[in-house]
């Protein structure tokens, strides 16, 4: 396979800080030999582990930004015992747009991996880390929330690997982030996830749901800050001691944790994140808004646990994913 098109200005094996980008090549009408420069920042001392922090895999999602790009400016060489490698912005077209996917080809870098070095951008980005940062890691965290379509109890999650060993060290720490919940998590669709292409290097990999609704709060942003800090200290990487947090466990045993819509219209929602609800109940209402005088469509909770997300904002079409129930591990 080809080499990747994609240079980095800093040295990722040189000890010290430094602040950067990976260049990506884009030949477009207003730049014929252009690229886009997505931020990166190195923190190196020594040879102890590497975190791999990322946010912004999808545009919208600002949780991960905000505490990445605040930890660029606060870590120090002398604060680590290893390698930090921080990537505020990883789709950053989609970042800088405040979309999910990039205008530029429309991809979900979340959906592409491994990539392709000789494909579209968002297929060079995946490419990138695929076989030149993820390589280096021996963790991983990867910051996500709802977007501007759902809205999350704010969790840290891993998957449910078929490796024991490497299952107990990404449960460790997940546990370490500290999240108000930590998930054992079924994903609707696993294809070209980030999330997979590290977990079958053998990385230790954490990702998060930290609110959604296309914003952030100050809340789900602390949450992101400590969580961070929390797994590099966990990790060896940063001296000194996590913040505690009590953290509540979930899981999706099935397909059935999600609610699917099958009309369109307006959302009422029966149920607010974080509650319990009993398998039946009503959950939500999607009223009709052609006409008047049609009673709504009611959907039900499909098994007891709490609704740990739910569609955002106001309106819904088929094929949404109107809610998601979890169930708390006892």
């Amino acid at each position: 396979m080809r080499p990747s098109p994609i240079t980095a200005t800093v040295d990722f094996e040189r000890d010290g800080l430094q602040h950067g980008f990976l260049r990506v090549p884009h030949s477009r009408d207003d730049s014929a030999w252009g690229s886009i420069p997505i931020p990166v920042t190195v923190v190196r001392n020594g040879d102890g582990p590497t975190a791999l922090l990322t946010g912004g895999n999808h545009g919208d999602e600002y949780e991960g930004p905000i505490a990445l790009f605040d930890l660029a400016t606060r870590l120090r060489p002398e604060d680590v015992n290893g390698r930090v490698i921080i990537v505020p912005g990883m789709n950053y077209p989609a970042f800088r747009a405040g979309r999910r996917t990039s205008p530029i080809d429309a991809g979900n870098l979340n959906r592409v991996f491994p990539g392709r070095p000789d494909g579209t951008v968002t297929e060079k980005i995946a490419d990138y880390f695929q076989r030149v940062l993820l390589p280096m890691a021996d963790l991983v965290v990867d910051i996500h929330s709802g977007g501007k379509t759902l809205d999350f109890v704010p969790f840290a999650a891993v998957h449910v690997l078929d490796d024991a060993a490497q299952q107990a060290a990404c449960v460790a720490a997940m546990e370490a982030f500290g999240a108000p919940y930590s998930m054992l998590l079924l994903e609707p669709d696993a294809s070209g996830l980030y999330d997979f292409a590290a977990e079958s290097m053998g990385k230790v990999f954490v990702s998060t749901e930290l609110g959604g609704g296309g914003t952030a709060t100050a809340r789900s942003v602390a949450i992101a800050r400590r969580g961070v800090r929390n797994v590099l200290v966990h990790a060896g990487i940063l001296a000194g001691t996590a913040e505690p947090g009590s953290t509540t466990r979930l899981e999706m045993p099935s397909s059935e944790c999600f609610v699917v819509c099958e009309h369109e219209g307006l959302v009422e929602p029966c149920v607010d994140l974080g509650e319990p609800v009993r398998a039946g109940a009503p959950i939500a209402r999607v009223h009709g808004v052609t006409r008047t005088g049609d009673a709504p469509a009611e959907y039900r909770a499909p098994l007891d646990g709490v609704l740990a997300g739910r569609h955002f904002p106001g309106l819904v079409q088929a094929g949404d994913c109107l809610a998601v129930v979890a169930v708390p591990v006892r």
